[in-house]
């Protein structure tokens, strides 16, 4: 797996230790905690708000070459800044990162409990900025209440049962890449006409009109900039549901300090940098594809041969935040995901056969009684 280069003039990274005792509650001592309702670090202990002095430095961001970053780099940009603890579910493979003193029982993505310890073989690479959460948990679960309010072929236990208890606020690894592409294509591009043409039906002469296509050589250029193209490297969420609540805000990513993921468990990336580029890179010639194609004059075309050149490739790790239920109904199971910022929701639900076998019977009725009155 690749690494990142050391950004000149970088300051040693903070130790665990250090980055602890930055978190800790001045009243109590206890473990402050990011609050996304306050927006400020909350000490579940005895509610003592810490103000949120986060080292930001200039604020800025960074973004990182990516062809040197493929080439191999230095390890100082890899690590939490804090000390974590590491658990791989044997059953979803989801890696959870969380707080030391936190005691893991089940997987926060599927529920197994079949949890075991993991030992990085080298330090995942450091989140470069964080989404913090702004939507509450209490937010969260009154959305996903009026979500399921409006799931008419869920069975009605499932809206008894009291599932939002299990809402947990998770931090899903992100890639995201910028490049600058030069693209320039060729195709055919095809013009309709028409001819009328004479045929016989029924004894009887008549003509339609029948269309024909003028092919002609086409060729253009264009330029695009991709910005913040988002690559999930989450395996613990499904990418259907994922798709469905994205996009992340990226415009207000804030530069990473473990006190936004202070109490929260972050999801460790399985899609390495050399995946996820790839599959950039892929989504990108797709999209440079069809607007080459909305280019092309006429009314349809073929053959089309686009080139293209990239430039300025840069990418960056970022956390973005879910909130994430995860229930078993009957024998199968299903997850609800919630965008931490937007509030946007996906998500998957069981249905009843008898709601289902209704919908079947009306229709039938309704088409029973179309035909009947249609035979009057």
């Amino acid at each position: 797996m690749p690494e990142l280069p050391p950004r000149a003039g970088a300051a040693p990274d903070p130790s665990p230790t250090a980055a602890l005792a930055k978190l800790a509650c001045p009243a109590c001592g206890g473990q402050a905690i990011w609050n996304p309702a306050k927006q400020k670090l909350i000490c579940p202990f005895c509610g003592t708000e810490s103000p949120a002095k986060f080292d930001e430095g200039t604020g800025e961001i960074v973004e990182h070459d990516l062809v040197t970053a493929l080439r191999g780099i230095g390890d100082d940009e890899r690590g939490w800044k804090r000390a974590t603890r590491q658990v791989r579910c044997q059953s979803c493979n989801a890696i959870s990162v969380f707080d030391p003193a936190r005691q893991a029982q089940n997987c926060e993505f599927c529920g197994s409990a079949q949890l075991v310890a993991y030992e990085e073989t080298k330090p995942a690479f450091s989140p470069e900025s964080v989404l913090p959460f702004a939507v509450s948990e209490a937010t969260a679960r009154d959305r996903i209440r009026q979500w399921y309010g409006k799931l008419w072929l869920a069975p009605r236990a499932l809206k008894r049962r009291a599932l939002t208890d299990t809402v947990k606020g998770i931090y899903l690894p992100y890639w995201t890449f910028d490049a600058a592409v030069d693209a320039r294509w060729t195709a055919e591009a095809g013009h309709y006409y028409y001819t009328t043409e004479t045929y016989s039906e029924g004894g009887q002469t008549r003509t339609r009109q029948v269309r024909h296509v003028r092919w002609e050589p086409a060729a253009g250029s264009l330029s695009h900039f991709f910005d913040d193209d988002l690559v999930c490297a989450s395996i613990g969420v499904h990418p259907n549901l994922l798709r469905g609540i994205e996009p992340f805000p990226t415009q207000s990513l804030k530069r990473y300090d473990a006190g936004y993921v202070a109490g929260w468990i972050v999801e460790r990336y399985q899609i390495d940098l050399v995946g996820a580029a790839q599959r950039a890179r892929d989504a990108m010639e797709a999209k440079i594809t069809q607007m080459c194609a909305r280019q092309i004059p006429g009314d349809t075309y073929r053959n089309l041969v686009v080139h293209t050149s990239y430039s300025g490739q840069t990418f960056k790790h970022i956390l973005a935040p879910v909130w994430l239920m995860s229930y078993h109904y009957g024998r199968r199971a299903f997850q609800v995901v919630q965008n931490g910022v937007t509030g946007a929701i996906a998500g998957e639900y069981p249905k009843s056969p008898w709601k289902i076998a209704l919908i079947v019977l009306v229709v039938i009725v309704f088409i029973i009684l179309a035909m009947s009155g249609g035979g009057r």
